[in-house]
């Protein structure tokens, strides 16, 4: 898709606006509700929506369709990312009514380093053909690392600081408590971190750190930086409501990890495909079309399963405990 010099402009200025937006909205720091989740999550989808039939008019199918393909991909993948914001917040104890305001600056943080290893890798996938092959490798890798995690026992899952970030906190400083919504203040004569700041870095930085496996899936469905960048965007940027959307349904989506590894596996192997065939050699290649069916009904297949398994595993524990013989741990938790 050719995309004018204009058009990433005036994409970039939509985008910011929107976000400028939002921000003005939650501007004040309050306990979001269900309801607020719910309508900013439908209006994030409705816009992500209207803008891949503006790719459809303007551009055709074929533009339209792998953005919808990375947009589902990446929200998928983004799904994911919600799991250890869960573990951030508790780890730092974010006050509730600050939790919205972590998320906003941290996906802004995100976006951002984002959109450089977007450039960085369209970069070089247009000057080595052959990364294709490292791409899909390690995303079916990383889709064995998922089956690998979700067959372990996480229970004692704990979040933990990158060195980066204990660096910083080492040469700054870190206040003892939260100061409302401020990032720095002065204490005894020095200019130290608050709390907000540190998991407002950490939120961003471990954002960064799932992009290794989101951004190659999705060059893996495009390679267009048009729509790797407008993709991402979307799917980042109504994160923050969908984090309290279905913040209680998480631990309820058991097999998610097994229908991202099959995603993430799905792809790598369209990834290799693709690279074998630009190297020459006669092999089929996966379409869009295929491709967005393949990722629809893995989504909705792994739904369906993790809420069946939800609903028995309560069935069971609570027909333990009425039996009287439910052990002390699992009548404790």
């Amino acid at each position: 898709m050719d995309v004018s010099v204009t058009l990433w402009v005036l994409t970039i200025v939509g985008l910011a606006a929107l976000i400028a937006v939002d921000f003005f909205i939650g501007r004040k720091p309050h306990d979001v509700s269900i309801k607020e989740a719910g309508i900013w999550t439908v209006v994030w989808i409705v816009l992500a929506v209207l803008f891949g039939l503006g790719l459809l008019v303007f551009g055709g199918g074929q533009p339209a369709g792998e953005f919808f393909a990375g947009f589902i991909t990446e929200k998928s993948l983004s799904v994911d990312n919600l799991f250890v914001f869960v573990l951030i917040m508790a780890k730092f104890a974010v006050p509730s009514q600050y939790q919205q305001r972590v998320l906003l600056i941290g996906v802004l943080i995100a976006l951002v380093l984002r959109a450089i290893f977007i450039a960085a890798g369209a970069a070089i996938l247009a000057s080595f053909s052959w990364v294709f092959y490292l791409f899909g490798a390690f995303l079916i890798w990383t889709a064995w690392k998922l089956i690998q995690e979700a067959r372990a026992d996480e229970d004692d899952e704990e979040w933990e600081e990158n060195k980066l970030l204990k660096a910083a906190e080492r040469r700054f400083g870190v206040a003892d408590r939260y100061h409302g919504t401020k990032l720095w203040i002065q204490e005894n004569g020095k200019r130290v971190m608050t709390p907000m700041l540190v998991v407002m870095l950490a939120i961003g930085m471990t954002d960064v750190l799932f992009a290794l496996d989101s951004i190659p899936a999705i060059f893996g469905l495009t390679q267009d930086p048009y729509i790797v960048f407008t993709a991402n965007a979307f799917a980042l940027m109504g994160l923050r409501q969908l984090y309290f959307l279905i913040g209680g349904l998480l631990k309820k989506l058991v097999h998610l990890s097994y229908g991202l590894s099959i995603i993430l596996g799905f792809i790598g192997v369209k990834l290799v495909l693709h690279a074998l065939h630009e190297s020459g050699v006669h092999v089929p290649e996966i379409s869009i079309p295929v491709s967005l069916g393949v990722i629809c009904s893995v989504l909705i297949v792994t739904t369906i399963t993790s809420l069946r398994a939800s609903k028995k595993q309560a069935e069971a524990e609570a027909a333990q405990v009425q039996s009287g013989s439910a052990p002390k741990d699992s009548i404790d938790v």
